[in-house]
């Protein structure tokens, strides 16, 4: 027998309605949970998935900071309070190997005979006169340490800050470059139209706001699998299939991975304070299995870099391969010894009263994307858009392919109490207890005189390439820091065990770069604060 909806009475219908709503209310249900009609979702989507690379840091609360052996008596890293969102970090640090990947795929992309395309490779080769000493002889390390297979999985030097976020950008588009082939949006042959030097190469923020305009334009013909007839088919935010960028990871997240405190608590709480990435207050191994081994690769007294052949060796005089010595409890190899790391932080020694306690960073610079006439996103057409470091050098600012950004604007902060300037890497700098020049104005431009003001001097190249240099001469500078200097955090083959403690903290201008100092990338998590439930007290060896 068929029953007819004319047989229920309104209230009914509304009863049945409001069952089958409830039935349906799970996030992920194709019937809104707001208005009850049906919507458009992708409902394939789980949650991020771990990116080429990375492992997990679940997040929690930590003490950042912690110094315990202040021997320069400065309070470099007084001790706060922290929050840590999740997110992922690089298993190790970035290998010679994967460098090289990316310096091969520039000189493709950008042939260094392409008049036009000239300096790009050049711009992000590694400076491989670090290994240089004017009493040692290091020249197998400047001619092999790069690209000698021998030495492969060993991390890279000689990077500046400045390159390493180029190469983060780098790999976050070719990452999603591939998700995009997998999941159809993309043909195989799409990761060889910028080889080819048919097209710009792919960027994945420019794809997400234009995507029409991706390969400069080509996308039709680099369709994939999912393209219906004629009509292009393009993967969207919701879809989730794109990931956040890899990027450098913050202090505060550096310090919270390394510290790797999950291993070191019973149930809620901490047993102790911990001096290294690994358990206990020593360099070497107290477990039977390996007693008296090193846990990390250090400098260990004057004129023993690696300890006596046999025992007490700790693997090299230099680097070592970036899985030598055992993960800490986080599954993160490297953190201690081996090679300092680049952060994302601007250096400042004087850690504020009122410092965030959520996700700390300084650094931040707030742009925007530039918006055409007809409404969409401007990418960049034309030719590779250069910067001249203080070394001479060039370097990237703007890649064929690439959104052009400018910085906000007074009209995106009006009435905002959050923020009020696109560049924040000084607020707050200095108070009246530790600056001289506290609140001082500068007679020519009436403007207040920076805490940290380091010399600007300006630089250029002449029509034959010759380093033109116009110092600055202002009579007011009093210390090197400035907005360009960036931190490095935990100690490295060339350090003594002192440096090991991930709470030290030293810095270095941005564009420069040293034998002892590599990185490695992070990557955000979007959606919730993911945990990673592991034993307590799990060993890592």
């Amino acid at each position: 027998m068929k029953i007819k909806l004319e047989y229920f009475s309104p209230l009914i219908l509304l009863f049945i309605f409001t069952i089958s709503s409830c039935s349906k209310s799970s996030s992920k249900s194709s019937t809104s949970r707001g208005t009850g009609w049906k919507i458009d979702r992708n409902n394939s989507f789980k949650e991020q998935g771990i990116a080429p690379g990375l492992v997990l840091i679940p997040g929690g609360t930590f003490t950042k900071g912690k110094v315990q052996d202040d021997i320069m008596r400065d309070w470099n890293n007084t001790p706060t309070q922290q929050q840590v969102q999740s997110f992922f970090i690089d298993e190790t640090e970035v290998t010679n190997s994967m460098y090289l990947e990316y310096l091969n795929y520039l000189k493709k992309v950008y042939p260094p005979e392409n008049t036009k395309l000239n300096g790009v490779y050049e711009a992000a080769l590694p400076d491989t006169l670090v290994w240089r000493n004017r009493l040692s002889y290091n020249e197998d390390f400047v001619i092999n340490y790069l690209r000698h297979p021998a030495f492969g999985e060993f991390p890279v030097v000689g990077v500046s800050w400045i390159q390493a976020n180029q190469y983060a950008k780098w790999r976050t588009n070719r990452v999603n470059e591939a998700l995009l082939v997998r999941e159809g949006f993309l043909s195989e042959n799409a990761k060889f139209a910028s080889l080819n030097g048919e097209s710009p190469e792919f960027n994945s923020e420019a794809y997400l706001k234009n995507p029409s305009i991706t390969y400069g334009g080509l996308i039709d013909s680099l369709q994939g699998k999912n393209k219906k007839d004629s009509i292009p088919v393009f993967a969207k935010a919701s879809d989730g299939i794109i990931l956040p960028p890899y990027r450098l990871p913050t202090e505060t997240e550096w310090e919270y991975a390394a510290q790797a405190q999950s291993g070191d608590r019973e149930y809620n709480n901490y047993k102790g304070r911990k001096k290294y990435p690994w358990d206990g207050e020593y360099t070497r191994d107290t477990d039977k299995r390996g007693v008296g081994d090193q846990l990390a690769n250090f400098k260990i007294a004057k004129g023993d870099y690696g300890g006596i052949a046999g025992w007490s060796d700790d693997g090299g005089a230099v680097t070592v391969e970036t899985k030598f010595h055992a993960p800490n409890s986080f599954g993160v190899y490297g953190m201690g010894g081996n090679v300092a790391e680049w952060v994302a932080d601007v250096y400042r020694p004087i850690i504020d009263d009122e410092i965030s306690d959520f996700n700390y960073f300084r650094g931040n610079i707030f742009i925007k994307s530039s918006i055409g006439s007809d409404g969409n996103v401007l990418v960049n057409q034309s030719e590779v858009v250069f910067d001249t470091l203080p070394t001479g050098k060039k370097s990237v600012k703007l890649l064929p392919g690439e959104i052009v950004k400018i910085p906000i604007e007074k009209k995106d902060t009006y009435l905002r109490t959050n923020f009020s300037e696109s560049d924040n890497r000084s607020y707050r700098d200095g108070d009246l207890s530790s600056s001289r020049n506290y609140n001082r104005r500068d007679s020519n431009t009436e403007k207040s005189v920076e805490m940290y003001n380091s010399p600007k001097n300006t630089i250029s190249t002449d029509q034959n390439g010759e380093i033109i240099v116009l110092p600055d001469d202002s009579n007011y500078r009093n210390t090197f820091i400035g907005d360009d200097v960036r931190v490095y955090k935990g100690g490295s083959w060339k350090d003594r065990a002192f440096w090991l403690d991930p709470s030290q903290r030293r810095y270095l201008p941005e564009y420069m770069a040293t034998d002892f100092i590599g990185f490695r990338c992070a990557m955000s998590i979007v959606g919730g604060n993911k945990t990673n439930k592991t034993p307590k007290n799990k060993r890592t060896k």
